[in-house]
């Protein structure tokens, strides 16, 4: 399934119908008076927030969406058939933007949760509820009112509690595939990962989704490289976890680079609790591993764990510590939902 987190999408209510002006025609009926119908309301058009979406693929191949309109009233005090609403299936985390990609209309997080987007019109009166008692045959009906048409964007935020973070090529898709089921891509050469990948996350009989985007380099905040156009994924997690490559000579410099970053993307970003973790420690002797992790410590003005992906050393003590981290954040965890690739 193609990853997207971004998509334009045309939208308009349906219009409603117009009301009917008629009289009451029946054989031995004189002046059967006015019975004309009213119109029916034309569609609305929703957002709606489910499970088992992770991708806002569905509205690359279909941008236009068109509820129908009411129909007409008719005689004999018939009302017209209301137009159907249309419902825009969305994945949990989804922002709802006006045309102007900057006002939130709405943040889809909860299942179920849902946004009128364009009301559909109401429907015209028929001549029926014109009648008074000075005028007993009005000849007047009202049209409908048209429909709300207008562009929106959908902007994807996914939903993880934990987030890596870190230069191309630090280990985060390792790591990812090996503490989940998660099957990112991995390879020896820079920007492996092209899109988010999520995995669920085990540790001492409890459970976290883990986001994995593609690595930061210096200017990403500006839109170097993929920053921007991913950064926005890791703003709903309760904790980042900052990988360093052990095996770069230049340690620090990768670490401030990344926090830079961080810090000019948003307040949100630079403010969000930060657990960092030196990786790669299998290529490395201890004395290689102890030097570097006291200039990652003088560096950060904290702890630093050291790890392995690719060989588990280190993994559950962190991912203990992340967790904590999470308790932290939300004192009552939701039960993780049920998530697939």
């Amino acid at each position: 399934m193609k990853f997207l987190d971004l998509a334009k999408v045309y939208i308009r209510s349906g219009g409603g119908g117009a009301g009917c002006a008629s009289f009451r025609r029946e054989k031995f009926i004189e002046f059967g008076g006015p019975d004309g119908g009213d119109g029916g309301h034309g569609g609305s058009v929703w957002a709606e927030a489910v499970e088992g979406l992770n991708t806002l693929i569905d509205y690359r191949y279909q941008q236009h969406f068109f509820a129908k309109n009411g129909q007409p009233g008719m005689g004999s005090q018939k009302t017209g058939r209301s137009g159907e609403d249309i419902v825009l299936k969305v994945p949990l985390g989804t922002e709802i933007l006006d045309e102007d990609e900057e006002t939130v209309l709405a943040d889809l997080t909860v299942v179920g949760q849902r946004i009128r987007l364009a009301e559909g019109g109401n429907g015209g009166w028929g001549n029926l509820r014109f009648k008074t008692s000075t005028n007993r045959a009005p000849a007047r009906a009202n049209p409908g009112q048209p429909g709300v048409e207008r562009t929106i964007w959908l902007r994807l935020k996914l939903i993880a509690d934990a987030g890596l973070v870190g230069l191309p090529n630090a280990g985060k898709s390792t790591f990812l595939a090996a503490v989940s089921n998660a099957r990112p891509k991995i390879a020896d050469y820079p920007f492996t990962t092209l899109v988010p990948n999520l995995g669920v996350v085990g540790v001492d009989g409890h459970e976290f989704v883990m986001a994995d985007i593609p690595g930061l380099i210096e200017g990403a905040s500006e839109g170097r490289g993929l920053g921007t156009q991913f950064l926005a994924h890791v703003e709903r997690c309760k904790v980042l976890l900052h990988l360093v490559d052990g095996t770069s000579s230049t340690i620090t410099k990768d670490y401030r680079t990344i926090v830079t970053e961080l810090e000019a993307y948003s307040d949100v970003l630079g403010d969000k609790p930060r657990i960092l973790a030196l990786n790669k420690t299998d290529a490395m002797d201890a004395r290689q591993i102890s030097d570097r992790r006291r200039a990652l410590e003088k560096a950060s003005g904290g702890p630093v764990h050291v790890i392995s992906g690719a060989a588990g050393k280190g993994v559950q003590d962190v991912l203990r510590a992340i967790y904590a981290q999470i308790k932290r954040e939300d004192p009552k965890p939701s039960e993780v939902r049920p998530w697939q690739p």
